[in-house]
């Protein structure tokens, strides 16, 4: 029974890993029609680049690709935040609906991908993919 349990805790954090840098994909891009007025291209760029990104990454998460995928996909989401941070509140811009869905689907991304690495210490330090 404790063998099961721990794969069903597993299974949740894998897929709520997925579902949480998925979430912010999408939402980074629907944020390009919304404000395409608004938008440089090189805004616009930027946003769909890192949606898809954001959604590419899933992949690694569910097949727990953990070394080196978890790493670069937590520091890419990081930078994304600290981007977002001086951008948005720090240059006096309100802040919407879809920025604090996108900033809290992003922070769980990063502590669900932590808690996996840490509750996996030999395969965050291989390199050998899983298929």
């Amino acid at each position: 029974m404790h063998g099961n349990k721990n794969f069903l805790r597993n299974k949740f954090l894998l897929y709520s890993a997925a579902a949480s840098t998925v979430v912010a994909g999408l939402l980074h891009l629907a944020l390009v029609p919304m404000f395409i007025k608004q938008m440089s291209l090189n805004v616009m760029i930027f946003f769909i680049v890192s949606g898809l990104a954001q959604m590419f990454w899933a992949l690694p998460i569910i097949k727990k690709w953990i070394f080196p995928w978890y790493y670069i996909g937590i520091g890419g989401t990081v930078i994304l935040v600290i981007l977002w941070v001086i951008a948005i509140p720090g240059s006096g811009y309100p802040i919407h609906e879809t920025d604090v869905a996108i900033e809290v689907a992003q922070i769980a991304f990063i502590i669900l991908a932590l808690i996996i690495i840490k509750e996996n210490p030999s395969e965050a330090k291989s390199t050998k993919l899983k298929h």
